[in-house]
């Protein structure tokens, strides 16, 4: 495939693009600093979503898929991930791409927004321990950036693409197993951790297969 991955110098992002260069996809690394990426085995090429250009639609252009991992790192970058979404929604819009699949957070389908102001208190796949304690814990945390992934899943759906949000839990440095549980539109019973590598590999299997599109996908160990 044909594949543009978007923050390929991030966590996910980086082992997104690692995988699909391993599995012999064609990959364009949009990024801001394409000299870091020197050596990987993808095309590296600089966009600035804070002030998108033509070299944002250049980089979509031709792509089967578009996957971005687009998130805050910090309290400086909030808002990153509805900006940047809402930019690369339009340069595939402009450029007749249509598979696009965003990386999220489990807790978002609680998290109120423009477009959902009344989401359900709990998601149906949390269990009473994470309902009661973990969820308000980490939702009470990340208030800000949880606020800016609701907002760019506001801005997914209203897309018009053929679209993937992928919910993970807590994210871990843990190494590549293949081994995790996936669930359409509710969170993964007790799955409170998942490895970056295995969101990844989560991905670019969503990206091959039709059974996602339109659907949020959580993923878990």
């Amino acid at each position: 495939m044909r594949i543009t991955v978007f923050a390929a110098t991030g966590g996910i992002g980086r082992l997104l693009m690692e995988q699909a260069v391993a599995a012999g996809h064609e990959v364009t690394a949009a990024v801001r600093r394409p000299e870091g990426l020197a050596g990987s085995g993808a095309r590296a090429v600089r966009v600035d979503l804070a002030a998108p250009g033509a070299e944002l639609r250049a980089a979509v252009a031709g792509a089967e898929v578009v996957l971005s991992a687009l998130g805050a790192r910090g309290k400086g970058d909030i808002g990153v991930a509805e900006r940047g979404t809402r930019a690369i929604a339009g340069a595939m819009r402009a450029e007749g791409v249509r598979r696009l699949l965003v990386v999220s957070a489990g807790p978002i389908g609680t998290v109120p927004s423009p477009d959902r102001p009344h989401p359900p208190r709990h998601d149906p796949g949390d269990d009473l321990p994470t309902r009661l304690l973990l969820a308000p814990l980490v939702k009470a945390v990340l208030r800000a950036r949880y606020a800016d992934l609701a907002r760019m899943e506001d801005a997914v759906r209203a897309s018009g693409l053929d679209w993937t949000v992928v919910r993970p839990p807590r994210l871990t440095d843990r190494p590549l197993t293949g081994r995790y549980r996936t669930a359409l539109d509710r969170n993964v019973r007790g799955g409170t951790s998942v490895s970056r590598a295995d969101v990844a590999h989560c991905m670019l299997g969503l990206a091959e297969r039709a059974e996602g599109v339109g659907r949020t996908v959580a993923v878990a160990s």
